[in-house]
């Protein structure tokens, strides 16, 4: 394992949010989660993965902004 996992509490620090936040994200299954028993604990790697993956742009947008510019 290359990566040390984080805590709820860092998760939280590094996204601006706060960590009742993230556990709830946690627990609806939205954010990829490593559950140790009744602890939560989160990959880096993977929290970044799962940012690119919410900041990449709608297939639409591109499909109509292409449009737009033709």
């Amino acid at each position: 394992m290359t990566d040390s996992l984080l805590t709820a509490s860092e998760v939280a620090d590094l996204l601006g949010v706060p960590t009742s936040w993230v556990y709830q994200q946690s627990r609806a299954g939205h954010i990829p989660t490593v559950t140790l028993g009744r602890y939560r604990r989160y990959r880096r790697e993977a929290i970044e993965e799962w940012l690119e993956l919410l900041e990449a742009p709608a297939r639409g947008a591109l499909a109509h902004a292409g449009a737009r510019t033709h």
